[in-house]
């Protein structure tokens, strides 16, 4: 651990010794020096990101998630651009500086609509930062977009392990996977990746792929978290991920990748009641506050029992606020730029 603290890398077999072995001492250790590293790099400043969940239409079938296209109890939904402005609206005046615009694959949402909808929220607040979670899109499509004046974009590689990624996905392809964020960082998005901890079949050396593919990637931002199963799936008997794997390979992630923001997702809130506060301890920077409508947020059910669902936005902010200073970090409300890109701004067709 203190080699990997000081050299940023291991390779696979040291990953997997590590991870057969560590109990409670070193488990506190090694999250002891993800939090050392993340000082380093980041202090103790933790990001608030809006986040506003516009559609959970979906065409894709993947077999871990609530929203799959073969769920037909589902309650489907879909924002239109002006109540997405509307929750931009209520966001920055909250303080809010950076939106991440998340939803299923919905096609009904074309390139032109998305485009118009970016141009618009910059328009209005040209002091934000817009992050895309919308998923497989061509390399036009992300050029536009970007263009339009998206900033960032979430696009988790799920798994390194290209037999997990195949049984898991059975609509989409390991290779376009990967091609896709590699598209999207030659654009000049700000680009996340990320993956989930305890799928089932996941070994020690699958998550060593992980992380050297998230070394090899570099992303601007991490996303991991417990895989969390939903009754209306495949693997609704499956066991959950637990949280101290995911505290583990948070704190793996920061130390292997010290420039990267990376969230306290709400799985980690839902899979323990101070599950953010604990990833915070262990290397995360970032928490995603709802902007959503309320009427909406239950709909969105990736996983069985999702937190904050019923919380107003301003009630979801001001708690979340009081968690993150009571852990002993601080808030705060700007766009929260990775370091990555702060070295070096790409630019932008109208910049040229």
């Amino acid at each position: 651990m203190d080699r990997l603290y000081a050299q940023e890398s291991l390779d696979s077999d040291e990953i997997v010794y590590l991870l057969d072995r560590l109990d409670e001492e070193s488990r506190r250790r090694l999250h002891t020096l993800a939090h050392q590293k993340r000082v380093a790099y980041y202090g103790t400043v933790v990001y608030l990101r809006g986040l506003i969940e516009f559609s959970n239409i979906c065409k894709q079938n993947c077999m871990y998630c609530g929203i799959r296209s073969a769920n037909k109890t589902v309650s489907r939904y879909r924002l239109q651009p002006d109540e997405i402005l509307e929750c931009c609206r209520e966001g920055y005046d909250l303080g809010y500086r950076t939106f991440v615009l998340q939803s299923g694959e919905d096609d009904w949402y074309t390139t032109d609509k998305l485009a118009r909808l970016i141009a618009d929220i910059k328009r209005r607040y040209p002091d934000i930062a817009v992050t895309l979670s919308i998923g497989e899109r061509d390399d036009e499509t992300y050029t536009r977009l970007f263009e339009a004046g998206a900033d960032r974009y979430l696009l988790r590689h799920e798994t390194a392990s290209r037999r997990l990624y195949q049984a898991l996905h059975p609509t989409m392809t390991f290779e376009n996977r990967r091609d896709r964020l590699l598209a999207l960082k030659t654009i000049g998005y700000q680009v996340g990746a990320g993956f989930m901890v305890g799928l089932p079949g996941q070994t020690h050396e699958d998550l060593a792929e992980d992380l050297l593919y998230l070394k090899e990637l570099n992303p601007d931002m991490i996303g991991i978290g417990p895989f969390l199963p939903h009754q209306a799936t495949p693997l609704k008997d499956e066991p959950a991920g637990t949280l101290e794997a995911s505290l583990d390979m948070i704190a793996l992630a920061r130390l292997f990748v010290p420039n990267a923001l990376i969230p306290a997702t709400t799985a980690m809130g839902t899979v323990h009641p101070y599950g953010r506060e604990l990833a915070l301890k262990a290397g995360a920077n970032v928490v995603m506050p709802n902007l959503s409508p309320l009427s909406v947020r239950p709909k969105y059910t990736l996983y069985n029992n999702k937190i904050c669902t019923g919380d107003e936005s301003a009630q979801c902010r001001f708690c979340l606020e009081q968690r993150i200073e009571g852990a002993g970090f601080h808030v705060d409300m700007g766009r929260g730029d990775s370091l990555n890109w702060l070295s070096s701004p790409p630019a932008r067709q109208g910049d040229l």
